[in-house]
């Protein structure tokens, strides 16, 4: 019983920060250390996951049905669109997996701390020194260029460092690009999909004899992931509602404090 109250927990912390700019990586691996959840592999993290994703495809089935069926009637603006997010997930998908097989050892808290103090401190110095577009109800991802999506796809290639978080990184890089946040925003959520899955599918695929050994069986991880699937459908919805209006330095702000948090926790055993 236990088991599965720690796997409905670590659920809900993948579904809130997964897609807020404070890094979900750091903040399962840490949950799971102090609750002593067995996650063997990772596998329990791959799986809720999945449920994060599947919010996002939720959150945005319409626009992407549209967009879909765009592809048969050769309307440019979303043949632009797909180009685009093809063009932004290549450099992230090339350095996976070239490095997929050494990114475990990247996991320990100090590394953790620092890259949430850094990134906290660089997404306070673009917010503060970096004029952004004024922000629309809707994003205009109609509007993003090749130069643009490369360079927010290089920035994600930052976020496979644990605590540094993807969608801070994306989010970060497509301000600096040019973009207003709820563009920004909203293109790193779309970006969310075909990098998690396939990053995740790998992990799955490659560790899928470790699934019994998941603390909790099979009913850790569908708790686990429905939790993550209905706590990140919420923080997609608010994130893009908040930042319609506001900056984020309050995620650089918490970002910091949890990291110096984690440091006076390791200096003191």
């Amino acid at each position: 019983m236990v088991e599965i109250l720690q796997a409905i927990i670590l659920g809900i912390i993948e579904g809130l920060t997964e897609f807020l700019p404070i890094s979900s990586t750091g903040h399962l691996y840490l949950s799971g250390r102090l609750m002593g959840y067995k996650d063997t592999a990772s596998i329990f993290t791959v799986v809720i996951q999945f449920g994060a994703i599947l919010a996002v495809v939720w959150f945005y089935r319409a626009d992407l049905l549209a967009k879909v069926q765009g592809l048969f009637t050769a309307d440019k603006k979303i043949a632009k669109f797909w180009i685009n997010w093809i063009v932004a997930t290549i450099p992230a998908g090339i350095v996976g997996l070239l490095l997929v097989n050494s990114l475990d050892q990247f996991n320990s808290n100090l590394i953790i701390a620092s890259s949430l103090i850094l990134g906290g401190l660089a997404m306070l110095a673009i917010e503060t020194y970096h004029k952004a577009p004024k922000a629309k109800q809707q994003p205009q991802l109609d509007k993003l260029t090749i130069r643009q999506s490369l360079a927010i796809g290089l920035y994600q290639v930052i976020a496979i460092i644990p605590g540094v978080s993807r969608s801070g990184a994306t989010i970060m890089g497509g301000l600096l690009s040019g973009l207003d946040r709820v563009t920004a925003t909203s293109f790193s959520f779309y970006l969310s999909i075909p990098v998690i899955v396939l990053a995740s599918g790998y992990q799955l695929i490659d560790g899928r004899d470790q699934l019994s050994t998941v603390a909790g069986g099979g009913l850790a991880l569908l708790l686990g992931t429905i939790a993550a699937f209905f706590t990140a459908l919420l923080a997609v919805g608010w994130l893009l509602r908040y930042i319609s209006n506001n900056d984020f330095k309050p995620f650089a702000y918490y970002r910091i404090v949890l990291g110096l948090v984690i440091f006076i926790a390791i200096a003191v055993g």
